[in-house]
């Protein structure tokens, strides 16, 4: 009976030492890698114009803007959202609207007539009390009569010391 020799094949002509290197890249590891990588730049890409909307919607009144805001975030991504961040006005709209209402309110506590703390009545800086609720509004100064605010020390027409001065100095004193 003949004998066979079998005789292992070694392919020498083969010899690259990366080959198991290059094999990974034509594995399905590989491409459930590569579609995960795009499926989180997309993810990102949209979480940005998103986050560009809901910003931008408490920033901005006109819609239009708004519209070209989030257009930017969509073409360009993450980059139009560095952009945005950077371009958008600082304040939210109900912080400019409470802003602008404080001004009013100092803007009309300003421009209208001196009144009674206490009924709202109009009353000059010379009235001692209110014409309506007859409360007292000042004192008058013990040396010239002359009407005193409440936190003077001194009457600046005669300079005198108010008495609530001279009671407030010597309450320090002890």
């Amino acid at each position: 009976m003949p004998h066979v020799i079998i005789v292992a094949a070694n392919d020498t002509t083969d010899s690259n030492p990366f080959q198991a290197f290059t094999d990974f890249f034509s594995t399905p590891a590989w491409q459930f890698i590569v579609y995960l990588f795009f499926f989180v730049v997309v993810a990102v890409w949209l979480a940005a114009a998103y986050w560009i909307y809901k910003d931008a919607r408490r920033r901005i009144e006109d819609k239009v803007v708004i519209g070209v805001c989030v257009a930017a975030g969509l073409v360009f991504g993450p980059i139009g959202w560095i952009v945005y961040a950077i371009a958008r006005p600082s304040e939210y709209l109900d912080e400019r609207r409470v802003r602008d209402l404080d001004l009013q309110m100092m803007e009309q506590r300003l421009s209208e007539d001196p009144r009674c703390a206490f009924c709202g009545t109009p009353a000059r800086d010379d009235y001692l009390v209110c014409p309506s609720c007859h409360r007292r509004l000042r004192q008058p100064c013990q040396s010239c009569g002359r009407p005193l605010e409440p936190t003077w020390s001194v009457c600046p027409y005669c300079e005198t010391e108010t008495p609530s001065a001279s009671v407030a100095s010597r309450d320090r004193l002890r």
